[in-house]
């Protein structure tokens, strides 16, 4: 699974998922994506959240894809600091689960 932070310039936070929006289709059409969610931060609203995640392996075609480069350009002209990232690795995760702590009905 993959966090990464992003900080658009200001003249862009209203606008960044129409400017990503290419990115991220053609990213949640990949074979080896799970997910692909932006959400933007309730504390920041001028900082956005991608969380994705990829089957074994297929993180690095996506890093090697064309519209993975094509957003490596771009990002530096839109973002007002180089993004902050997680990436973990779960063994055998290949969907979302039930919280076990507690049920809604």
């Amino acid at each position: 699974m993959i966090n990464v932070k992003f900080k658009p310039l200001p003249e862009y936070v209203d606008t960044f998922r129409e400017q990503v929006a290419e990115f991220t289709e053609k990213t949640r059409a990949e074979e080896g994506n799970i997910f692909f969610d932006w959400s933007v931060n309730t504390d920041n609203p001028n900082e956005f959240i991608l969380i994705e995640a990829f089957h074994d392996g297929a993180a690095e075609a996506h890093v090697n894809s064309d519209h993975f480069k094509a957003a490596c350009e771009l990002f530096p002209t839109i973002l007002s600091e180089t993004p902050e990232i997680i990436n973990t690795l779960i063994e055998g995760k290949t969907e979302w689960d039930r919280m076990a702590e507690f049920s809604v009905d």
